[in-house]
């Protein structure tokens, strides 16, 4: 009968640890520290599900579905607090059967992001949020 070297038993050892640490957990989120699970699942329940892929999308700078997603918001109906031009951006929320963009975005401010708005209704009004843990680049 072979026996197993200790090199090779040090080595399932790691395998089996980092498995334990990193494979998801019966609730769904991963035991590592700031998993995605964990930062979804600190958002807001107002936010639709697509938000999620905004989300993931902005922390990574990029890739965005559409052109416009990362550009300057001017902040022209003067709903959020004022800044200089330049710290707010936009980036849209798909919204499932809309035939265009829809009117649903995120905006951010600072860079990287401080501070987090969502609008459902196209700039008539802002909520913010700020995903725990902050979603980072």
């Amino acid at each position: 009968m072979r026996t197993l070297k200790p090199s090779w038993l040090v080595l399932l050892l790691i395998v089996a640890v980092a498995a334990w640490h990193w494979l998801p957990t019966p609730s769904g989120q991963s035991g590592g520290p700031a998993s995605s699970a964990a930062t979804e699942s600190s958002l807001p329940a107002y936010l639709p599900p697509e938000a999620r892929a905004t989300l993931r999308s902005i922390a990574a700078g990029g890739p965005f579905p559409h052109r416009q997603d990362g550009v300057v918001f001017g902040n022209y109906e003067g709903l959020l607090p004022n800044e200089p031009r330049g710290y707010y951006h936009e980036y849209t929320v798909e919204t499932p059967g809309a035939g265009d963009r829809g009117a649903r975005r995120i905006i951010t401010g600072g860079e990287p992001p401080q501070i987090y708005y969502y609008t459902d209704d196209h700039y008539h009004s802002f909520r913010s949020f700020r995903p725990e843990p902050t979603v980072s680049r």
